[in-house]
């Protein structure tokens, strides 16, 4: 259960913007590859929430830096003990490319766009990383853009990438909303206008600190249902 009260909705949105990282793809996965370099799998976590850090402080200071570039300056700080950190950072690097989604998301993509929805992709990685994931799950059709900050002012949660996706799909922010599994996404999108969807994959206590979503689901067939339940947009 969450902390935190979602806020209700009257009416369907007429656009869905993804997460991609983590929301669409499991990057559990990425754990065997630091296995595979000698390191602790457990030390994926922090590093990427490490990367993420750092690319929230780099926005905020006003640069729009590489989501691989933060990655791997990132990599370079948790391997530096090891004989060759480069290789082992282009093999964790690498695992990006080879990343399955999550086992409710083609099902609930498919949901989603049979609601009449428009889907597009926001995402703090690069647009290349999201095209391969969804070509291989087979629902790179179901997206209408799949768009990425590099081409923004800044990473998310800047209110301006937000403001870029809903520039490029030609959609007020109250007729979109953000879904993520990143309380801190949901909380970026809230304070930019859009509605959003927490997808809550581990049961873990949504923070009180941050904008409540009005949607919390544990899947994204879970969504697709509860979104189905409302008024259609007119």
């Amino acid at each position: 259960m969450t902390s935190a009260t979602p806020t209700a909705l009257d009416r369907r949105p007429r656009l869905l913007v993804l997460d991609v990282n983590e929301t669409l793809s499991d990057m559990t996965h990425l754990g065997d590859r630091f296995v595979e370099v000698g390191v602790p799998p457990y030390l994926a976590a922090p590093w990427f929430a490490g990367l993420l850090r750092d690319g929230f402080a780099l926005a905020v200071t006003g640069r729009n830096a590489a989501f691989a570039d933060v990655a791997r300056s990132s990599l370079h700080t948790v391997l530096h003990d090891k004989a060759n950190v480069e290789a082992a950072t282009r093999h964790i690097m690498g695992g990006f490319l080879a990343l399955p989604l999550h086992d409710d998301v083609r099902d609930g993509i498919r949901a989603l766009r049979a609601l009449g929805l428009r889907l597009v992709t926001l995402s703090n990685g690069s647009v290349d990383i999201a095209e391969g994931l969804f070509e291989r799950g087979g629902i790179r059709d179901a997206f209408e853009h799949v768009l990425s900050v590099e081409d923004a002012p800044a990473w998310k949660p800047a209110a301006s990438a937000y403001a870029y996706a809903l520039g490029e799909c030609g959609v007020a922010a109250e007729d979109a909303m953000l879904v993520a599994v990143h309380p801190w996404d949901v909380h970026g999108a809230k304070a930019a206008g859009l509605r959003a969807a927490w997808i809550d994959r581990t049961g873990a206590p949504y923070p009180d600190a941050m904008e409540p979503a009005n949607l919390v689901a544990r899947s994204l067939p879970e969504l697709a249902a509860q979104l189905e339940a409302l008024p259609a947009d007119e």
